[in-house]
């Protein structure tokens, strides 16, 4: 384990201490490990994080899977038992996990602008570059994961304010034009939605690449100045607020001076899930976006978290998923966002959640040996 893990330890525990996974059914994670273990073995392996965990430690589990048809939710959970160990992420600092949720928007957008249509998606641009090490210029802190090249210097790439303002346009980078500028901002914070033109076409984007500028939750600035109570902030709730005070709507959306550019993704299947992160379909319900900085796509987590329970109709949410995507605010090792499927109804469960969370990741038997 890196250095940049040392702020949590992988706790060995039993399958039998892992609360309500003996009322799960992770049947459905099969078809999208087939997924992942094709990705990796014919396009390219994930990236290894910071726990340590790689593509090839995942390997084993995903050529099980390969061939293997669940009978039962039972016979599905024994695999799992089989095939891996558990191990708790226990913070150093006793803080609980925490989940959020994340959805695929359906957005009306025509191909060209007009009075009503005036707001773009737009494509990332061909002088946003990627920083690293070696290129990042000693102002811009290390968050900085993109910047601008100009005139043979590197700098900040201009964030969402000048950007609205108009710094992109002229370039023929506009993918479609949406009706309202807030339905792009969250469109920004999902990282993908299906666009709805006006002869009927079905279009999707999703994340091609972003501004650089460190995430600003909107909704924490305004719970400190007081515009929302901290225990009724939620997706909607911040909607509502924009609502009732769109002359204020630029000065807030400005507060989060990331932006994001998207590429346009193919749509073999409309009711399938967009494509993220890690290159295969979202699974609604079972695929979870984590640090990929600490984790590494495709590993199974089971996520318990007791007081989350208007998904389950009333039960606490306790489920296997995948790690398939990632987020500009999913920074810590037991901090996920669980995907909730795609359009208005997957809008309004995942809009409001918010809560502690246990998080366990289940490791092939191989590679478990090391964290013991």
């Amino acid at each position: 384990m890196s250095d940049h893990a040392s702020d949590f330890v992988p706790q060995a525990i039993s399958f039998d201490t892992l609360e309500g996974w003996k009322d799960d059914d992770p049947s459905g994670l099969f078809e999208v490990m087939r997924s992942c273990r094709r990705q990796i073995t014919d396009v390219k392996p994930y990236r290894t994080g910071s726990l340590g965990l790689s593509s090839e430690d995942l390997l084993p589990l995903l050529a099980a899977a390969a061939d293997f048809t669940p009978s039962s939710p039972a016979s599905a959970r024994a695999f799992f038992e089989t095939h891996c160990r558990p191990f708790l992420i226990r913070r150093k600092d006793g803080n609980s996990g925490f989940v959020t949720a994340f959805y695929e928007p359906d957005i009306d957008v025509s191909e060209r602008p007009d009075e009503i249509f005036r707001f773009p998606f737009y494509r990332r641009p061909d002088d946003l570059i990627d920083l690293d090490d070696a290129n990042r210029p000693v102002e811009l802190d290390k968050a900085y994961a993109f910047g601008r090249l100009h005139d043979d210097r590197v700098a900040a790439y201009p964030d969402r304010r000048a950007i609205d303002q108009g710094f992109l346009e002229g370039r023929g980078l506009e993918i479609a034009w949406a009706k309202s500028k807030v339905d792009v901002f969250f469109v920004h914070v999902q990282g993908a939605a299906r666009l709805r033109y006006k002869n009927g076409r079905i279009g999707r984007i999703t994340y091609a690449a972003k501004a650089g500028h460190a995430f600003s939750a909107i909704g924490k600035l305004l719970i400190e100045r007081g515009e929302i109570d901290r225990a009724e902030i939620s997706m909607q709730a911040i909607r509502v607020w924009l609502a009732r005070n769109p002359e204020r709507v630029d000065e807030v959306l400005w507060h989060n001076r990331s932006y994001i550019f998207f590429r346009e993704a193919p749509v073999a299947d409309p009711q399938a899930g967009p494509i993220a992160a890690a290159k295969v379909p979202l699974l609604a319900g079972r695929s979870l976006a984590v640090d990929r900085m600490i984790h590494t796509f495709g590993f199974p987590f089971f996520i318990h978290a007791e007081s989350l329970t208007h998904l389950d109709q009333g039960r606490p949410f306790s489920r296997l998923m995948l790690a398939l995507d990632t987020g500009s605010a999913i920074v810590g090792p037991a901090r996920g966002d669980i995907f909730t499927g795609s359009g208005d109804m997957a809008g309004e469960s995942a809009g409001t959640v918010r809560n502690d969370a246990d998080f366990a990741i289940l490791i092939p038997n191989a590679a478990a040996g090391r964290f013991d």
